[in-house]
């Protein structure tokens, strides 16, 4: 059998849209569907069994051929869905809550999930733009970037969408000289042909996925929202860690799931952070 795409909700629309969301994903890879209440105050016990209890029961109403469980686990809800990522192969969750009870779950805990997980996981607003567009990945020469890449292919795939790959430059130093022209040219040329590189292997594994590849100088976050205006799920890696400095100190995953119309997948590479 294989691992479960795993959904954390809190009874917020957010999270009953991150459901929806989790649903015809797990249904796309044909994987079972686990629902999560993570709850860490017993006063609140009644309204977590319910909330699951609704949670699951939309989810086989859309998906009757789904398989769905769903459970309340005491603890708080960073520790809980950061164990449940380690043996799902997909994690889902609202960005944020509603205050009270919800914001104690999901409202401040996505961004810590997300950039800690030992699965991938997507980050879904509550307004989820119903599109035909892209998926759209942001790439380096990193190997995280290589894993953002590897996922966004399949995505595409399994939902029958154009990739876009976009990978964004900009000089490394506010105190360098800007570059010439000419050397601008020539760096974006190099940057290409490295692009065409990184993805020759996978076109030739989905050669049913539409792929345009775009090398934009400026900032990765303000590229990559701009870029996913119209997508159906904007993918960026991330390097693990945890700590203050992988949550919010030039992190382009954090700046994209403040920013970005659309779910974001975040991609770690568990290899990095050995």
């Amino acid at each position: 059998m294989s691992a479960a795409v795993v959904v954390g909700v809190d009874g917020s629309e957010s999270s009953d849209r991150a459901a929806e969301w989790a649903a015809a994903e797990a249904d796309r890879r044909r994987a079972p569907l686990h629902v999560v209440i993570a709850n860490d105050d017993p006063v609140r016990a009644e309204h977590a069994e319910d909330a699951v209890r609704r949670a699951e029961a939309k989810c086989r109403t859309t998906h009757p051929s789904l398989e769905v469980t769903s459970e309340v686990v005491a603890g708080h809800p960073v520790e809980v869905l950061l164990r449940q990522s380690s043996a799902a192969q997909l994690m889902v969750l609202g960005a944020r809550g509603l205050g009270g009870f919800a914001d104690a779950l999901l409202g401040g805990v996505s961004l810590g999930v997300a950039t800690r997980a030992s699965c991938p996981v997507v980050v879904v607003r509550k307004d989820v733009p119903v599109t035909v567009g892209p998926v759209v990945v942001g790439v380096d020469s990193s190997s995280c970037g290589r894993v953002a890449l590897e996922f966004a292919f399949a995505a595409a795939a399994r939902l029958g969408a154009d990739l876009v790959v976009l990978q964004a430059w900009h000089e490394e130093s506010l105190l360098a000289a800007p570059l010439s022209p000419t050397d601008r040219d020539e760096v974006e040329r190099n940057i290409r042909l490295s692009l065409n590189r990184e993805t020759a292997h996978l076109r030739e594994e989905h050669p049913e996925v539409a792929i345009r590849e775009v090398v934009q100088h400026g900032h990765p976050v303000a590229a990559l929202t701009n870029a996913a205006r119209d997508a159906r799920l904007l993918v960026v890696g991330h390097r693990g860690g945890g700590g203050f400095d992988g949550l919010f100190l030039g992190s382009v995953a954090a700046g994209v799931l403040h920013h970005a119309p659309c779910p974001v997948a975040i991609v770690r590479n568990a290899a990095a952070d050995s």
